[in-house]
């Protein structure tokens, strides 16, 4: 109970999820619960074998063995995608989401491949269509190539539409040759 009104916690939530929704659904419930920080996967086994038979614990179960660890920093759908696309083509798993320290503030770009001294942002229009949004992204990514970063940026449609273009390039990016081709 949370101020007199009865809750269930986020594990049988989840549970009850897995037994309500389309299957298809229930790695993108886990994954945003993963990325508010929610999930106790201790927590989720338990409530699985409290449970056994009930509707939804094999779904859940083969979920909770699924989770990838690459994965548990991503904020979004979009970043899944780039991840499973980075699979598929074979390329080296970049770090998601960490925190790059500069001083007076941090820095957490999308993916980054320290040894090739790479950043890649994934951009949305939702998130990166505004002024502001613009303004900060310039500033950023100055801020990134002076401490000697190289960064480069891919959208929703290259993920989705030209995944074997996009991971060309990055294999290029990883693999820089002797210098400009033209």
């Amino acid at each position: 109970m949370v101020a007199g009104i009865p809750c269930t916690s986020v594990s049988r939530t989840l549970l009850d999820l897995a037994g309500t929704i389309p299957a298809w659904e229930l790695p993108r419930a886990l994954a945003e619960a993963e990325v508010l920080r929610i999930v106790d996967q201790q927590a989720l086994r338990r409530v699985i074998r409290r449970n056994p038979g009930r509707r939804g614990v094999a779904r859940l179960r083969l979920r909770l063995e699924e989770i990838n660890p690459a994965t548990k920093r991503t904020r979004s759908e979009m970043e899944r995608m780039f991840l499973r696309m980075c699979d598929r083509a074979g390329l080296p798993m970049p770090e998601v989401n960490v925190r790059l320290d500069f001083g007076d503030r941090w820095i957490e770009p999308d993916f980054l491949w320290r040894g090739a001294g790479l950043i890649l942002e994934a951009d949305s229009r939702g998130f990166h269509d505004t002024y502001s949004a613009f303004l900060e992204d310039r500033r950023r990514e100055q801020r990134l190539q002076v401490a000697g970063w190289r960064v480069s940026h891919c959208t929703w449609t290259q993920i989705e539409r030209e995944p074997r273009t996009l991971a060309k390039t990055i294999r290029t990016l990883l693999n820089p040759a002797d210098g400009p081709k033209s």
